[in-house]
């Protein structure tokens, strides 16, 4: 049995797959096995097989199966790395037209999985909230930076980043998660190791301002808490500014 530790990282678990396939190393043969930290660069750290001295088998993949295999790879399930190996195994060695075949099981849950990803970039789109804080710049000089907390579900925030380097690409901010943060200075885009809550500021000079406009944009006419919260989920409230004021304008509008 070979035992492969990786990283949080697609790329990590690309080299590993490669070296493993090339090699001829059956699925039944590897343990695969997180040390549960995000990669923020590539570091091989696993324990892959030395004895192979033979010419090693070229292989050829779709590209739609790297695309799904790095969906795949912001997933929390600590087996992925297991089910996308053993798919990339069957479309080399048993089934080339894997992707086409809608009841395998492997596929089924990748899927799945995808769904919740995307599930989850959505919800950071639009629960992100970016409080302002100054930064001492020089001498007497003061810069405004915003700083945002958001709980990811699965491991979305180096996909999500350009989003929001491309919607606020003329501010400097701040993105802190638990597992990994993402900051932008209108040139580079960089990411951090996660941090606690702690970190992050809980209120700014314009969080009145909003929760004023929030209330004057809420519409009763159009209120079904239950679609509120399928969109809305508790478990965001505590993060958001607004959501103290949810439960008190829904009594008013009843």
């Amino acid at each position: 049995m070979k035992t492969v530790t990786l990283p949080e990282s697609f790329q990590a678990w690309r080299t590993a797959a490669r070296q493993l396939l090339q090699q001829e190393v059956s699925p039944a043969q590897v343990l695969w096995s997180n040390h549960s930290e995000l990669g923020l660069d590539f570091d091989k750290q696993n324990d892959l097989p030395s004895d192979f001295t033979g010419t090693p088998q070229a292989y050829r993949v779709p590209k739609h199966f790297l695309n799904l295999a790095e969906s795949v790879s912001c997933h929390r399930n600590p087996i992925k790395w297991e089910i996308l190996y053993r798919m990339l195994w069957k479309l080399t060695h048993e089934e080339p037209r894997l992707l086409q075949i809608g009841l395998d099981p492997d596929l089924i849950e990748c899927k799945r999985m995808i769904r919740a990803i995307r599930r989850d970039c959505h919800k950071m789109k639009a629960f992100v909230r970016f409080r302002e804080i100054t930064v001492a710049q020089g001498d007497a000089h003061h810069k405004a930076c915003f700083v945002a907390w958001f709980e990811p579900e699965h491991f979305i925030v180096p996909r999500i980043a350009p989003f929001f380097k491309q919607r606020f690409a003329n501010m400097h901010w701040s993105i802190l998660t638990p597992d990994i943060c993402a900051h932008w200075d209108e040139h580079q885009l960089w990411f951090t190791v996660g941090v606690d809550r702690t970190m992050a500021p809980r209120t700014d000079n314009f969080e009145q301002l909003w929760l004023t406009y929030y209330t004057n944009i809420f519409n009763p006419a159009r209120l079904k808490p239950k679609a509120m919260r399928a969109e809305m989920p508790k478990k965001y409230w505590k993060n958001l500014p607004e959501a103290s004021l949810i439960q008190s304008l829904v009594r008013q509008s009843v």
